[in-house]
C-alpha cells in the first residue's frame, strides 16, 4: 500500500519516525512535507495530501499538527477524505473499523511516539467492517448508499 505523509513544523518530526515505521512494514512511502522547523500553514498539507489522494499517488495518508485539530479539520473539507484524529489505539481501530478513515491524523504535541506508533500500525492493520456502517460512510461522501442488509 502506498501511504502519503504531511505535516505542518509542528509534526515534522513525528512524520519522519511513522513514515520509518511505515517502511519497516513494507509500505512505499510518499512524503509531502514538511522537512523543518520553518513556519507553514496545516491547511496547505491537508491540501497536499487530499490532492495526493485524489488522483491516486497513494491510498491512505498521515496527516500530524501540533494537536492533530486543525489538520483534520482542513483535510475533512474533501469528500473523498476520512481523517480521524486518533489519540490511541482505540480510537485508530474504530475509525478504521466504522468510519473506514483513510486519513490518520495526529498532534505531534498531544500523543507521544510510542502511542503515534501504535495508532498507526492499528490504524494500517484494521479493515473496515462494512454492514450497517457503509451506510454512514457513503453519505460522509455523498456516494451512492449500499443495499439494505450490506
Amino acid at each position: 500500500m502506498v501511504i502519503a505523509f504531511s505535516s505542518d513544523h509542528a509534526g515534522w518530526r513525528l512524520k519522519a519516525e511513522l513514515m520509518a515505521t511505515a517502511r519497516a512494514r513494507g509500505h512505499e512511502v510518499v512524503d509531502l512535507g514538511v522537512n523543518s522547523d520553518d513556519s507553514v500553514d496545516y491547511p496547505d498539507m491537508a491540501e497536499a495530501l487530499a490532492r495526493a489522494l485524489a488522483e491516486g499517488r497513494a491510498q491512505m495518508g498521515v496527516l500530524i499538527c501540533g494537536t492533530g485539530i486543525g489538520i483534520s479539520i482542513a483535510a475533512n473539507r474533501h469528500r473523498h477524505v476520512r481523517a480521524a484524529l486518533c489519540h490511541d489505539v482505540t480510537t485508530a481501530r474504530y475509525a478504521r473499523l466504522h468510519n473506514d478513515a483513510n486519513v490518520l491524523a495526529l498532534g505531534a504535541r498531544t500523543t507521544g511516539p510510542e502511542v503515534a506508533r501504535d495508532c498507526l500500525l492499528t490504524f494500517l492493520d484494521t479493515p473496515f467492517e462494512g454492514g450497517r456502517h457503509a451506510r454512514r460512510v457513503a453519505k460522509l461522501s455523498g456516494t451512492p448508499a449500499p443495499a439494505e442488509g450490506a
